[in-house]
């Protein structure tokens, strides 16, 4: 499993175009949308935390989690700078295991992809859903099987700041996994100094997505375009799902 060491030294700098702010804004629209209160909130797979301080400044009552020792250590110091009192837990997605229930679960930017196997994906769903309240939200995104097959697939791309270069390729496989190598290149007087991190993932078609959603007790209300209200175009790169709980659980003590 890829520790996201070198990624997330360099992760906030290079993803600008997450647009969190942005984003955030999008997810309380959409708990407005479907007459939910956010409650107790879990973003799950929150790398290094922009996301989870974005609700946290909102007001909202958030904590995150992750299976990255490097990204949660970003996570922490970056929300110290900031005063703000988030709770970070190390655990993976498939294997969640929380003191309590929430009322809604965020998950964003393919961090589901990144769960090559589909059995992960479906054990994550039934994590999420025992831990969640009933009449809760489940809210997460995922990069569509288009993205995977014409836009990432055997190509390449350059991200830079004025940090580091980063060069970032890709090779797609079989049932539409994708894997990732990046070379990080950060200036240091008149010498560059190489990184490489490399990980998968993989694209899910949206019934096998519902389906294991229904197998979980959730009731998918919606599936939108990426920062939209509207369905998904046929070249939609990023899906987002909005799921209920409607099968009551008994507590989780």
């Amino acid at each position: 499993m890829a520790s996201y060491a070198s990624f997330a030294q360099f992760y906030d700098g290079l993803m600008e175009n997450a647009e969190y702010q942005k984003r955030c804004d999008y997810i309380l629209q959409i708990a407005d949308n479907h007459n939910h209160n956010m409650g107790l909130t879990l973003d799950l797979a929150c790398g290094t935390g922009s996301l989870t301080r974005e609700l946290c400044r909102r007001g909202v009552d958030v904590f995150g989690i992750d299976a990255s020792d490097d990204m949660l250590c970003e996570a922490m110091a970056l929300s110290a700078e900031q005063d703000l009192n988030i709770m970070f837990l190390k655990q993976k997605m498939q294997n969640l295991n929380l003191y309590g229930t929430i009322d809604t679960c965020v998950c964003t930017l393919d961090s589901i992809n990144h769960l090559t196997n589909a059995d992960d994906v479906r054990k994550t769903f039934d994590k999420v859903g025992l831990f969640m309240d009933n009449d809760g939200l489940f809210i997460f995104d995922v990069n569509t099987l288009y993205k995977h097959r014409t836009v990432l697939a055997d190509n390449s791309f350059v991200l830079e700041n004025d940090k580091v270069f980063c060069v970032w390729q890709n090779t797609l496989l079989d049932d539409d996994i994708v894997n990732i190598s990046l070379d990080f290149f950060e200036k240091a007087d008149n010498v560059y100094i190489r990184s490489s991190e490399s990980f998968s993932e993989r694209a899910y078609s949206s019934d096998l997505l519902c389906e294991y959603l229904k197998s979980a007790g959730f009731v998918v209300e919606a599936i939108y375009g990426d920062l939209t209200f509207e369905p998904p175009e046929p070249d939609e790169q990023r899906l987002i799902f909005v799921a209920r709980m409607v099968k009551s659980r008994n507590a989780v003590s």
